[in-house]
């Protein structure tokens, strides 16, 4: 059974004040107020009745939350009878500023306003026709505007309340486009990956060709004539090929410049000089280092390499700021090949939270597409690190 700890609070907070009320009700009497030279003329004994009335006006408190104009209208009426008919209060006045304040912080302002001025005029009210003359005018005054600053101090927890209801709607909705967002690029990177894959197995495809056109070669009788109808082969695959890449060139709908630039060889881990010289002249002091004995790799990994470094120097010359520099690694190990870039600037403004761009987030699918480890973050003694290890198999 599950409960609702908010009422159960409520309900004993309404016990505490109704037994507080009739405590104090029964232990201080018009006698014993005037022996400590309290005036209380006009006010009458304790008895069942006014018992009665001071826990009916406390009894609504449990029920604050639920219904808080018609439990303050249910706690003013035994409160107006108790100032009426000449009992002591007790600690019912407590029970009706914590109606009020119900009122208005989980009510709209209208009925937060009709709240305030019915307390105001109940308040009055029982005031002017208690027989009890107790107070001086000033007191009245005062306990007026104590009424009025429970109702401000409502309404400010209203207004506070709704307002971070506001920013976890907005930060919601921002987490939301950001997934949508992140959503779109990675299909639209796995997108371009599928193309370039295409280009790629277009490439091997071409490569058998070739490989099928030197063993025809070699097992023929006639060596001089099957070589000649090899060829003719190899030239109608080559000429296969190219119809083949204009037809998805059709298919595609880029631009005529970006289709142009794709039916291109595919950049490499060869074409990194020219890349590095243009980020220099981008204004990025940029250093290319290779290590290792270079080999032939795999299309994909030659274009996801070069992919890698054109996005990390990208990033680089976005966030590392004035004066950085910037070092691109590759390293040719023999199962892998070990692609960093790394920078001495500030990095990312990771204090305002700002999620990674959607290139980084493309070089993480490409790099997991070919079954590597990339690590982005920055580095312990400042800037900032993408560095990715593409596994080779054989070598290769």
């Amino acid at each position: 059974m599950r409960i609702d700890r908010s009422r159960l609070h409520d309900t004993v907070l309404a016990g505490v004040v109704a037994a507080a009320s009739v405590a104090l009700y029964a232990l201080y009497g018009p006698d014993r107020l005037q022996a400590e030279g309290i005036p209380v003329e006009g006010m009458r004994q304790p008895d069942v009745l006014g018992a009665l009335l001071l826990v009916a006006a406390s009894v609504p408190v449990a029920v604050r939350r639920r219904w808080p104009l018609s439990a303050l209208c249910a706690g003013l009426v035994p409160e107006t009878l108790l100032n009426a008919l000449g009992y002591g209060t007790g600690m019912s006045s407590l029970a009706g500023i914590v109606l009020l304040y119900s009122v208005a912080s989980y009510r709209g302002l209208a009925v937060a306003l009709a709240g305030l001025v019915l307390s105001l005029v109940t308040y009055l009210t029982g005031a002017v026709s208690s027989p009890v003359r107790a107070g001086s005018a000033s007191e009245y005054v005062v306990t007026a505007l104590v009424l009025v600053a429970v109702w401000g101090a409502g309404r400010s927890l209203r207004l506070r309340r709704a307002y971070l209801e506001e920013l976890k709607d907005r930060a919601a909705r921002l987490e939301r486009a950001h997934a949508a967002d992140t959503r779109a690029a990675r299909a639209e990177e796995r997108s371009r990956i599928a193309r370039e894959l295409h280009d790629v197995v277009a490439h091997h495809v071409s490569v058998m060709t070739v490989q099928a056109a030197a063993a025809r070669r070699v097992l023929a009788s006639d060596p001089e004539l099957a070589r000649e109808a090899l060829s003719a082969i190899e030239n109608t695959g080559r000429l296969a090929m190219t119809e083949m890449r204009n037809i998805v060139g059709v298919l595609r709908t880029d631009t005529r410049a970006d289709a142009r630039a794709e039916l291109g060889p595919q950049p490499g881990v060869r074409d990194l000089p020219a890349l590095v010289e243009q980020m220099r002249e981008a204004g990025l002091p940029t250093r290319l280092r290779l290590e290792g004995e270079p080999v032939a790799l795999p299309a994909g990994v030659d274009l996801a390499a070069y992919r890698l470094v054109q996005e990390g120097l990208t990033n680089s010359l976005r966030h590392a700021g004035a004066g950085a520099e910037a070092v691109v690694t590759v390293r040719y190990e023999p199962y892998e090949l070990d692609v960093r870039v790394e920078d001495d600037g500030k990095g990312p403004d990771r204090e305002q939270g700002r999620p990674p761009g959607h290139g980084l987030v493309g070089i993480r699918e490409r790099v997991a597409l070919y079954g590597g480890i990339l690590n982005i973050g920055p580095l312990p003694g400042g800037g900032f690190e993408v560095r990715a290890r593409l596994p080779l198999k054989d070598g290769q």
